[in-house]
């Protein structure tokens, strides 16, 4: 839906509008938990201004409604020997075959990522590898498991990447 100015059209209803009053308090405990996930509720609470009992009560409602869908670490790639980062569209081989590219391709957990795309490539990968070696026989891989053509593009640097969305 698009939102205009004109009365009785209708407008984009904002997710979080929908789940507090006050989803400004919401938006901030958001942002901070995305920053540092692991802040205590009284880290939380001088940050958003309210009391810890009431943070601790406004993320428990946004995990019960999904908004907040788990916690994890962020591990650096290069301390764990991966890296090389690479997307790699495929396109099939066959178009008549089925589209099942991202179930044959699951058990390859050098791709971080798989997303559907518009345009001549049906999906693109994102990959994190060891070398050029490893990337060279991943993408034999993925051409087998999904019987696909692949067109890779090698990451030089990442300014930012996995920003949070609030």
């Amino acid at each position: 839906m698009t939102s205009s100015n004109w009365p009785g059209d209708p407008v984009a209803a904002d997710p979080l509008d929908k789940l507090e009053p006050r989803a400004d308090v919401d938006r901030a405990l958001l942002a901070a938990l995305a920053r540092d996930g692991r802040a205590s509720y009284t880290e939380l609470a001088a940050q958003v201004g309210l009391s810890v009992s009431a943070v601790h009560q406004r993320v428990r409602r946004l995990e019960q409604r999904g908004v907040i869908t788990g916690y994890s670490a962020r591990v650096d790639p290069k301390a764990v020997g991966l890296p090389m980062v690479a997307f790699v569209s495929i396109t099939p081989i066959d178009v008549a075959q089925p589209d099942d590219a991202p179930s044959r391709l699951a058990h390859l957990t050098a791709i971080e990522a798989c997303h559907s795309v518009a345009g001549p490539d049906s999906y693109m990968l994102k990959v994190r590898v060891a070398s050029p070696d490893a990337l060279e026989g991943l993408l034999a891989e993925i051409r087998a498991a999904a019987n696909v053509t692949t067109r890779t593009t090698v990451v030089l640097s990442t300014f930012y990447e996995d920003r949070p969305p609030v």
